[in-house]
């Protein structure tokens, strides 16, 4: 087998068999399959697809490219996957609100991707943490706090961590086989009991249809299920962001906010669903509504926050991160009001713009390289059926120098539309799918 035929069978809407897509896999891993190789490879995926089957033969190869991890724990293990959107640092809240409840968490995380935030470039904002940690730590932690958000080490699907950073920069992010292999192949690296996936749809997702989001959600769900792993999907909005503010310091924010104040924000009612389902599925609760309130009440009651920072000091955090977090985060120097242009509604918000501008204030990657700012992003960003008088603030930038917050200024006016009549703000949850 070689790259070149696999990528030529590709281009002839030929779907590869699975001994050529584990071929390719392990390409990617050991570096047989070039860069260049792997790109074509990726846009050929993403313009004629794989099926059902090969993209369940990718998953798996992708999977076995590198280290199954098994583990010797006292309760079950679960997880949580978001296809990513902006202002979604969900993750955050309900790995140590589950782990409160009795479960192991190793959340295996990513980077940001496109105009989304990545989780570990958000813990990576607080002082002192490091996410790339081995296995054997991995498994010391989980025992001493019940839940870990970390890399992918290089013996965890490694093919997928090629074939991630590569599908940023070669505008093929959106491909269902290679969203669904990309996720699932690191999930199932980490042998869950249990796993839901959280499925965004709308302006600022890479899924913009609840049609396409179903499609992703099923296939992500069947092909997690059929590999043995207990999977529930739900389809959750991003109409607008989820927090009020974008980037990674300012999300870090919010999510403290969350566990120390018990605020009741759109980020708390997403981590009770999710911990909710994933709870029942994992067999800790009956249902999935007794398992929402166990998490709300633990988010509610300050012991989701105490969990938190016990997971984050040993990943380096400071050991009074919880108690005075405003103290630790970075800040921008420059600090801009955006005003609003007309008097009316707030009736639609361009979520992909937003993350755009806060990637290039510098706050994501647009090739590998890039060093990301963890104070640069977007606050106080208005919500759908606000309403707004001209001049009023329709969010603000946090950025490194004046220029660049002056063109994010300018992308924040183009993304938020302001209209005449009231708009009524979206369902958070859309629909749950279960195997």
């Amino acid at each position: 087998m070689d790259a070149r035929s696999i990528i030529a069978k590709l281009r002839r809407h030929e779907v590869p068999t699975a001994k050529e897509l584990s071929w390719f896999a392990q390409g990617l891993a050991d570096g047989v399959v070039s860069d260049a190789q792997a790109g074509a490879f990726a846009m050929a995926v993403c313009m004629g697809g794989l099926g059902a089957q090969g993209r369940a033969a990718l998953t798996l190869a992708m999977r076995d490219s590198g280290d199954v991890l098994t583990w010797d724990l006292d309760g079950p293990v679960i997880d949580k996957h978001s296809t990513g959107g902006v202002g979604d640092c969900v993750s955050l809240i309900l790995a140590p609100a589950l782990a409160e409840c009795g479960a192991f968490v190793p959340m295996i995380s990513g980077r940001g991707l496109g105009h989304t935030g990545g989780t570990l470039d958000k813990l990576e904002a607080i002082p002192g943490v490091s996410t790339q940690i081995g296995q054997d730590r991995l498994a010391q932690i989980l025992k001493e706090t019940g839940a870990a958000i970390v890399g992918a080490t290089a013996q965890i699907a490694p093919a997928d961590k090629r074939l991630y950073a590569i599908r940023d920069v070669t505008a093929t992010v959106e491909s269902l086989d290679l969203i669904t292999a990309s996720i699932l192949s690191k999930k199932l690296a980490a042998s869950p009991d249990a796993l839901v996936l959280d499925v965004k749809v709308g302006s600022g997702a890479f899924m913009k249809s609840i049609e396409d989001a179903r499609k992703l959600a099923t296939a992500l769900s069947e092909t997690a299920n059929a590999a043995g792993c207990k999977t529930s999907a739900v389809i959750t909005d991003m109409d607008q962001p989820l927090a009020s503010s974008l980037g990674n310091a300012l999300e870090v924010s919010e999510v403290m906010k969350v566990l120390t104040a018990g605020h009741d924000t759109p980020l708390a009612e997403i981590s009770a669903e999710l911990g909710g389902v994933l709870l029942a599925d994992a067999g800790v609760v009956a249902t999935a509504e007794e398992g929402r309130e166990r998490i709300a009440d633990v988010i509610r009651d300050g012991r989701a926050a105490e969990r938190f920072g016990r997971m984050m000091a040993a990943v380096g955090a400071p050991l009074g991160f919880v108690e005075d977090w405003s103290r630790y985060l970075p800040e921008a120097s420059v600090i801009l009001e955006v005003p609003a242009q007309d008097n009316g509604y707030i009736s639609a918000i361009d979520g992909e713009a937003l993350g755009l501008a806060v990637v290039a204030l510098g706050g994501g990657r647009q090739v590998e390289s890039d060093v990301i700012d963890p104070a640069v992003g977007i606050s106080g960003i208005v919500q759908l059926g606000d309403h707004i008088t001209r001049g009023a603030p329709l969010a603000v930038v946090h950025a490194a120098r004046e220029d660049a917050a002056r063109k994010a200024a300018e992308t924040i006016v183009r993304a938020v539309t302001i209209g005449s009549d009231p708009a009524e703000a979206p369902s958070l949850i859309h629909e749950r799918i279960t195997a």
